[in-house]
């Protein structure tokens, strides 16, 4: 045997000198790191690229864990004015809340997430669209609150007992513009500042069928076909809708509105 083969005869692995049940761990455990690591960048990617924020792709749907146990299932990939059928819509009634004319032609439904990072980038785009075409248009906003975003549902039902005072949208804007801070002190420093009966809001937090009103949000919009947030519709006055899905660009809504008109 020359020199050669002796020496790669003789080299060994990390995993021969160990026993082979700490092998067997150790392996095991790289495993799940790399399965773990490619995972993350998987999911970081498809929400960079679609613009909002969604749940884990499974047998070609995606999955978001919405209060009520809603799991609808979509094509993720989808971007900008849907193409593909859109669920039954919840009609618009006194209890949603209305920014803008009641009796507007054109109709913009948000299903939003205070917590989720797109649904901050949209909202200006939204009050930019409202600025542009005034009195033709009324924005709806409605929450579908993601389980992976754990001050997203209490931010709901905060701005809910806000709307309870009638301060639904002043505070909703707040929540945006503060949103790293999101938890029960920022809260209660913006039902102080915005004037609200604090006694009033801060029983208002534990009721449960505030709870249930942002549930029912929820469910209403995986029901219309919402598969992550933003999740919005462009509705005109026969009640005909165009899907916005994700945090699209100011001319995306602009030529959906336009079209509606």
């Amino acid at each position: 045997m020359d020199y050669q083969q002796s020496t790669s005869t003789n080299k060994k692995s990390l995993f021969d000198t160990l026993p082979s049940k700490t092998a067997f761990g150790l392996g095991f455990m790289t495993a799940i790191l790399s399965l773990g690591t490619l995972g993350f960048v998987v999911m970081t990617g498809c929400a960079l690229s679609s613009g909002s924020c969604g749940g884990l792709t499974l047998g070609g749907g995606t999955v978001v864990a919405a209060p009520g146990g809603a799991i609808p299932t979509a094509d993720p990939t989808a971007a900008g004015a849907a193409a593909e059928p859109i669920g039954a819509i919840p009609v618009v009634t006194d209890a949603d809340h209305i920014r803008g004319n009641k009796d507007a032609k054109i109709t913009i439904i948000e299903y939003s997430d205070f917590e989720c990072p797109f649904c901050q980038r949209f909202h200006p785009t939204v009050q930019q669209a409202m600025d542009e075409f005034g009195d033709d248009v009324r924005w709806i906003y409605r929450h579908f609150p993601l389980s992976f975003h754990p001050q997203a549902e209490p931010a709901a039902i905060a701005a809910e007992c806000a709307g309870d005072q009638g301060k639904f949208w002043e505070y909703g804007d707040a929540l945006f513009v503060n949103q790293a801070s999101l938890g029960a002190d920022l809260y209660q420093k913006l039902a102080t500042d915005l004037g609200l009966n604090v006694n009033k809001f801060t029983d208002c937090l534990a009721d449960p069928a505030v709870k249930q009103r942002v549930a029912d949000d929820a469910q209403g919009g995986a029901t219309a076909g919402v598969t992550g947030t933003p999740g919005s519709f462009v509705i005109d006055s026969d009640g005909n809708a165009t899907a916005i899905k994700g945090a699209q660009p100011y001319s995306a809504l602009q030529a959906a509105i336009n079209a509606a008109l």
